[in-house]
């Protein structure tokens, strides 16, 4: 059967990588809808090569202009066009998509996924703060719709690869891997000169702008901890995190027994999109993949984090440990404070230090609903600011 996909976040790395994917498998797919932010000229290319149903654009204001690109290249197939939360939740819900992948920058598609859930679509998690943010209310809901959360991160879809050897009450504790970022080896006293040119050289991954941030101050680990726990339901004493600069080893299970299982594989995001996709099913990956040459790389090599260099690691932790509204307020502190640093407001040792305080301000509140979150999230963003603007450079 041709599986119906929807893609949030067409225009980002993950959705390409995605479409990359579809592409490499003919017939297995029908792309159905496609939602992107305002890449106008990309997700052009995209709707005349897939020829969508829907397409939605980050604002009303883009929808005409998308339009007009169509129209100039000579696009006559019907597609209608929608806009903002409203057109990516109708993009994720369309009758006919029986696949959505997540992967909006930030909560972004938070709505949309979560009606996705409700009208009972398998969903692909390529966006963690969706679980980071609203991780009570988003899994509660795919309980109750019975609608499995496929792990698109590379170390949560190792996770899934590898509990497929055993059961998770069998599990004795997760293990993250973390390449390091760039400034592994870096003195702690060079943080404040950091620029944003060299925090976006991540050795290994080609991700998007904040991801690549966030891995440099190994918040992103941080956040995938909250995330294993409502992926996997283990609390944060039975995740770890090591360091792994080879990237070679994308996650690992200890079991019960003392048996360790891992998934290794190249760094290439098209292997764990292509594994939700067409899950349980293995596949060939076609196209330019490159197969694991252990004999090249040499060695494997392992460490513990150094939190005292890397503190949102901890941060993240305790926002678990503390849960309610703490989460989702370390994820909106997180992002303002990297588009802070981005645009040369902030420097990138303050970046901890304003996740910091707004966790600190934020109350610990349990968020029942969506809009409890949106709110949490709004207030947030709001004290981060705030935060930002007595800490600028």
């Amino acid at each position: 059967m041709i599986k119906g996909l929807c893609v949030l976040g067409s225009t980002g790395s993950v959705g390409q990588n995605s479409l990359c994917v579809v592409r490499s498998l003919p017939g297995r797919f029908r792309v159905v809808s496609l939602a992107a932010g305002k890449n106008l000229d990309l997700l052009a290319d995209q709707i005349r090569e897939f020829e969508p149903q829907v397409a939605s654009i980050a604002s009303a204001d883009c929808v005409e202009p998308l339009r007009e690109r169509l129209r100039a290249s000579g696009y006559q197939k019907p597609v209608r066009l929608v806009a903002d939360t409203a057109g990516q939740v109708e993009a994720a819900t369309l009758p006919d998509v029986d696949f959505v992948v997540s992967s909006s920058h930030g909560v972004t598609g938070l709505r949309a996924t979560y009606e996705a859930i409700r009208a009972g679509k398998r969903v692909g998690l390529a966006n963690k703060e969706v679980l980071v943010a609203a991780g009570e209310v988003v899994t509660r809901a795919a309980a109750e719709r019975q609608v499995e959360l496929l792990p698109i991160d590379s170390e949560h879809s190792a996770v899934h690869q590898c509990l497929r050897a055993g059961r998770s009450q069998e599990v004795r504790r997760l293990v993250l891997t973390a390449s390091g970022g760039p400034f592994l080896r870096t003195p702690r006293e060079e943080f404040d000169a950091v620029t944003p040119e060299r925090a976006l050289k991540h050795p290994i991954w080609k991700m998007g702008s904040r991801i690549t941030i966030d891995s440099a101050t190994l918040v992103n680990k941080g956040l995938e901890v909250i995330e294993a726990h409502w992926l996997f339901g283990l609390p944060s004493a039975q995740i770890e995190v090591v360091i792994h600069p080879e990237s070679v080893v994308h996650s690992m299970i200890e079991f019960q027994d003392g048996t360790v299982m891992a998934q290794l594989s190249v760094a290439d995001m098209r292997l764990p999109i292509q594994y939700a996709l067409t899950y349980p099913e293995r596949l060939v990956l076609n196209g330019d993949s490159r197969a694991l040459d252990l004999i090249a790389v040499g060695s494997l090599n392992f460490e513990k984090p150094d939190c005292t260099r890397f503190p949102c690691l901890e941060l993240a932790r305790a926002a678990l440990e503390e849960g309610g509204a703490i989460p989702c307020a370390l994820n909106a502190a997180d992002e303002i404070a990297v588009e802070a640093f981005l645009a040369r407001r902030l420097r990138f040792s303050a970046i901890p230090r304003v996740i910091e305080q707004v966790m600190r301000g934020t109350p610990g509140v349990h968020l029942n609903t969506l809009d409890d979150v949106f709110e949490c999230d709004r207030e947030a963003r709001e004290r981060a600011r705030n935060v930002v603007a007595d800490l600028s450079v």
